[in-house]
This record gives C-alpha cells, sequence and structure tokens, in this order.
C-alpha cells in the first residue's frame, strides 16, 4: 500500500493517461493546481508506445505511472459475453468502445485505491458518451472516490480551447510533443474495434477517404480468393477456430482465437461501419467504425443460434435481455444490479449453443457456408423435410389453424374488413 501524499499536496490524482497531448497537459496541469499525479495506461489492445509514454508522463512530473495488460479479461469478461448477447446498439453498432471502459475504469479504481489516491482524473469531453461510462463505473466501484474531469472544469476549459492553446501550455511546461500530419479526426482503439469521430467526419454527408481506414483492407482490395474457416462454440463463446483453406490450422485460447479472427477478417475487408447514432447524453454524432473479428463473431454466433436455441428462449432474450445489456453497456451501467441480473440471464440462455460453423470470409462478407452440432441440434431433417412426413402428420396442421383462428375471427366480425 503507497503511502499517503504529502502535506502540501491538495491530494493524490491517479490521471487516465494516454500519452497524448490532452492528458498529457491535463497531467501538467493538475500539477500546477497542488495535486500529486500518478498516471494509468491500460492496455487493451491499442497501436501504443507504452515505454514512450511512460517515460513522457514521469517527464511531465508523475510520481509514478502503471501500464496494466487487460486484453485477456476484456475479451473473456466483456467481449465474449457481449457477443453470447448478440449486444448491438440501435441496430448497427457493435459497441466496441462501450465494451473497453468496465475493464479499465475497474482497474484504475482497484490502482487509486492501493494507492491511497483521493482523486481520479480523465480527459473526457463534456459532450461525449466515455465521461458518463467512466464516471458512473467510478462511483459504482468507490462510492466516496472523488472526480476531476477538467472538459467540464471552467478554469481549464476556458484557458484552453483548442489545440493551438495545449501546444502553447505543453511548450511552456516543456512537455513533448511529436510533430505528426494531424488527421482530420479523432480516433479510439481497442482490441475490439477503432472508432473515427469528429473534424471531416462531423458531416455526415462527408465520404471517409480510403486511407482513414486503419484496420481493414478495402474489401475491394481484398484477396480474390476466399478464406474458409470453421469456429467452434461452447455455451455460446469460441473455442476453437480452424482455417481450412491453410492446411486445418488450428487456434485455441480466448485471445489468441479473438487475436486470430482479427487478423483474418483486417485482410479480408471485414467490419467498416459508418453510421450516425444517438448520444447517451442527447446529442446526435457521426461516428465511423471497424470491427474485425466481432462482426465474424456475430454472424457465425447467431447462425449457430438457430440450430441450437429453443423458439421461446431465443424470442425472450432478442426481446428484453439483448436490447437491454447492450444499452446498459452504451450508458455506461455496467457495474449495476440490472446488469448482474441480465449477465446471469445471457449465460443461462447459451447452455445448448454448442457446435460449429462453417464461413467463407470474402471481400468483407461474412458468408455462412454450413453448421452443425453434434450434442444439442434441434433441427429434425425428417420433421422439416417437404417430401417425408417424419412423424409429422398434416392433419395437425389443421387443429392448429383453427385454435390460432379464434380469436381473429372474432375480431374480422367486429371490424366488416370485406
Amino acid at each position: 500500500m503507497s503511502s499517503a501524499p504529502t502535506t502540501s499536496s491538495k491530494g493524490r490524482v491517479l490521471l487516465a493517461y494516454s500519452g497524448g497531448l490532452d492528458t498529457s497537459v491535463i497531467l501538467a496541469w493538475l500539477i500546477e493546481q497542488g495535486y500529486e499525479v500518478m498516471c494509468y495506461m491500460a492496455n487493451v489492445g491499442q497501436e501504443e508506445d507504452f515505454d514512450a509514454a511512460v517515460i513522457k508522463a514521469k517527464g511531465c512530473g508523475a510520481t509514478k505511472v502503471f501500464v496494466e495488460d487487460l486484453q485477456r479479461e476484456f475479451v473473456e469478461e466483456l467481449i465474449y459475453p457481449a457477443v453470447q448477447a448478440n449486444t448491438i446498439y440501435e441496430g448497427v453498432y457493435l459497441l466496441g468502445t462501450s465494451l473497453a471502459r468496465p475493464v479499465i475504469a475497474r482497474r484504475q479504481m482497484e490502482i487509486a485505491a492501493r494507492e491511497n489516491c483521493q482523486y481520479v482524473s480523465h480527459g473526457c469531453t463534456g459532450k461525449g458518451n466515455d465521461q458518463v461510462r467512466f464516471e458512473l463505473a467510478y462511483y459504482a466501484l468507490k462510492p466516496d472516490i472523488k472526480v476531476i474531469a477538467p472538459w467540464r472544469v471552467p478554469a481549464f476549459y476556458e484557458r484552453f480551447q483548442g489545440r493551438k492553446d495545449l501546444l502553447a501550455f505543453a511548450t511552456e511546461k516543456n512537455i513533448p510533443v511529436v510533430q505528426t500530419a494531424a488527421k482530420p479526426w479523432s480516433t479510439d482503439e481497442n482490441l475490439f474495434h477503432i472508432s473515427y469521430e469528429a473534424g471531416i467526419l462531423e458531416d455526415p454527408n462527408v465520404t471517409p477517404p480510403k486511407d482513414m481506414w486503419k484496420l481493414t483492407v478495402d474489401p475491394e482490395d481484398a484477396p480474390n480468393t476466399p478464406e474458409r474457416i470453421t469456429i467452434e462454440f461452447s455455451q455460446g463463446k469460441p473455442t476453437k477456430v480452424i482455417n481450412t483453406t491453410h492446411g486445418n490450422k488450428e487456434v485455441t485460447g480466448g485471445l489468441e482465437i479473438f487475436l486470430y479472427l482479427n487478423q483474418l477478417a483486417r485482410q479480408n475487408g471485414i467490419g467498416r461501419l459508418d453510421i450516425v447514432e444517438n448520444r447517451f447524453i442527447g446529442i446526435k454524432s457521426r461516428g465511423c467504425y471497424e470491427t474485425p473479428a466481432g462482426t465474424i463473431l456475430r454472424v457465425a454466433h447467431m447462425d449457430l443460434e438457430g440450430l441450437t436455441l429453443d423458439r421461446q428462449v431465443r424470442n425472450l432474450r432478442d426481446q428484453f435481455v439483448t436490447p437491454q445489456y447492450s444499452n446498459i453497456l452504451y450508458n455506461g451501467q455496467y457495474f449495476s444490479p440490472e446488469a448482474e441480473f441480465l449477465l446471469a440471464s445471457i449465460a443461462a440462455s447459451q447452455k445448448t449453443v454448442n457446435g460449429e460453423v462453417r464461413l467463407k470470409l470474402y471481400k468483407g462478407n461474412v458468408i455462412v457456408e454450413g453448421r452443425s452440432s453434434k450434442t444439442n441440434n434441434l433441427y429434425d431433417m425428417e420433421e422439416s423435410s417437404m417430401d417425408v412426413q417424419g412423424g409429422f402428420s398434416p392433419l395437425d396442421s389443421e387443429g392448429f389453424i383453427k385454435i390460432q383462428s379464434i380469436r381473429l375471427k372474432k375480431w374480422g366480425l367486429s371490424q366488416k374488413l370485406v
């Protein structure tokens, strides 16, 4: 356990640090305000030079810097339950940014408690969803924590009204700034996806330039030969991938499977999305996303459920559990009693989702070519056949139709439709 902050400081702050200009300025500004500042970086699969960021944070005055590898727990605790639930927001967005926030916030709270930090801080803007996601998680995990959100502090946002002001402060405080060609959009990346927003993308009618997309090859430039894989599932979670195009190569392990599917999807141009969505705080936002492995897993998992999941269980899950859990993730309420309840329901719904799905990956498309289950196949080929009765009498349908029509006949008589 860390010692108490020095008596000369206002208190100890654990800052969620990215190494970029904004959080480096926030770090120096907090120190200027009289706080002792420690920095925390979460490795959730983003491409980042963590060693350089640690050096930069210490150079800016951080007393300690913590870099935490959260990739495996991110995949196994957040991504795979989302796959089981077929989570999706407003029918299109696979919730890549939202999914990473709970594991990032949880570890930040664990370190804050261990290091006797009275405050936590972040670099989220005052107009976005992430401020809500992080802070609701903070308060649920450590109700007595104090949060410093600089982009909602007038003394901060009135002083730093644009990149020019941030750069001037960085020069004043000797904060190293890497001069790179500025991209006319902002990004957020993790193992599940990358998002692009702001800048030129704020006009919803502007077509994203071809060089914006970082993860996936343009579908038009993807290989002309399809790639065929088989994904095995156990209780709705992937347990093995077999690449039949490349010598039946097998990959197992939760994180390892996800990394491999990311690789295959990226080289086949799979997972791009361009939408306008409704933020939790009430503002519409245009966002572009690349979700490579998540797109493959969603297609495969939903297809296997058609073979193995009871109709009523699926209806209940799709009507109530999936939309509610998707909204909980998007709105930052993962650490809540309702999320615990829904997660238990999701796990219960997946007990029979066991089997394998064969897929073709081709130029941005995920095409199902077959599915099977040795233990939970609810499909009876003879019963479904138009050529074989298979134990089902057509006469049974007559009684079924008569029962179903009782209510409709009464309604039809009252309405005089014809």
